[in-house]
């Protein structure tokens, strides 16, 4: 008895061995990754689930469940993706992706970047498309005509036809085009000109630059207010919030973090959520909460090192943050200011969006 008794723990050893084994495995064919944490999905996400996607500098794409907060899966891309965004109707996800450009010498090689769509459900790519040099952030109008593309080292952005993926406009801006957010009438696209100190006022009609708004030392991204008349955007220098009035031009400054660079506007307009990432060496880890009407701070909140990426859920009930230098989501309950969760994801996560 002694002898089938031993004889049977061991194979039962050997089998918890082989599905430990098992459960953290790289499948070299789809080029997903599964993240050896307790933040993956133990099952597939529901039908009804959706998502939000991570742009990972390191060379992935990282997928989340919005039902669950965990890790879906990770999957590998070709090149640096430095922004994604989904689509107004949740059918295609964008990313720009900054190619290798080594030359296995240790070189740089100029190279054009290119901005890839692909199904948000199955991570089937539908298309890539060629656009300007070190392309930085890509935005669908609200009407889903349009994909626009800022090219960091050209000046210009990129027009896409969201239909068939074509290429139907270059236009020029300021120097080092960066972030940008689109008006709710797909009417005009605010750009932060990262080299200069200004916004450029792009015309999506004309397809040109109107005006630039003179906002402050190296803008990293704006957003707009659903209605039209307020624009913002994070002035990454000078550790601020700048708050324009469209409508009169006045300017408020609000002292915010260490080096912001992404801003979200909740669907109310209530208050903007501003991701401050700091710089490798001297990191922030906070997001701080604006009331846009009482211009003032709501509330600073704890997050990972190098906050960067920032969007809210369609029912404002939570933020999600992308932290640079740990490779990490957090979750902020917005009632609460309070992160109460952090996901593991890809390596140096960027940019983030959500499936409406």
């Amino acid at each position: 008895m002694k002898k089938y008794s031993g004889l049977l723990l061991s194979i039962i050893l050997l089998l918890i061995f082989v599905i430990a084994g098992c459960s953290n495995t790289k499948e070299e064919g789809s080029k997903t990754v599964k993240d050896e944490t307790d933040d993956v999905t133990d099952s597939a996400a529901s039908e009804d689930d959706r998502f939000i996607f991570t742009a990972n500098e390191g060379g992935s794409i990282s997928k989340i469940s919005v039902e669950q907060q965990k890790l879906v899966e990770t999957f590998e891309i070709d090149g640096a993706v430095h922004n994604i965004q989904v689509s107004p109707d949740g059918k295609v996800v964008g990313a720009v992706v900054v190619p290798d450009m080594s030359d296995g010498h240790g070189e740089l090689m100029e190279m054009k970047g290119k901005a890839i769509f692909f199904n948000p459900e199955t991570n089937e790519m539908i298309e890539e498309v060629e656009v300007g040099n070190h392309p930085a952030h890509i935005v669908f109008t609200e009407d889903g005509k349009y994909v626009l593309v800022t090219n960091n080292e050209d000046n210009t952005v990129s027009v896409i036809d969201a239909k068939d993926y074509s290429i139907i406009e270059t236009i020029s801006t300021g120097k080092g085009p960066h972030g940008f957010r689109i008006s709710n009438d797909s009417k005009i696209a605010y750009v932060a000109n990262m080299g200069e100190d200004s916004v450029s006022v792009i015309d999506l009609q004309s397809f040109k630059e109107k005006e630039k708004i003179q906002v402050g030392t190296a803008p990293a991204t704006t957003g707009v207010t659903s209605d039209g008349n307020t624009l913002i955007a994070t002035i990454n220098k000078d550790n601020a919030l700048a708050i324009i009035d469209l409508k009169s031009g006045e300017i408020n400054k609000i002292d915010v973090g260490n080096g912001p660079v992404q801003v979200y506007i909740e669907p109310d307009n209530q208050f903007a959520y501003v991701a401050n990432q700091g710089t490798e060496d001297n990191p922030d880890n906070s997001v701080t909460k604006v009331d846009l009407k009482s211009k003032k701070i709501s509330a600073t909140i704890d997050t990972g090192e190098g906050s960067h990426g920032i969007v809210t859920s369609t029912d404002s009930k939570f933020t999600y943050v992308t932290n640079l230098f740990e490779d990490t989501v957090s979750v902020i309950d917005n009632e609460q200011n309070k992160t109460i969760k952090t996901i593991k994801v890809g390596k140096k996560p960027n940019g983030i969006s959500i499936m409406p």
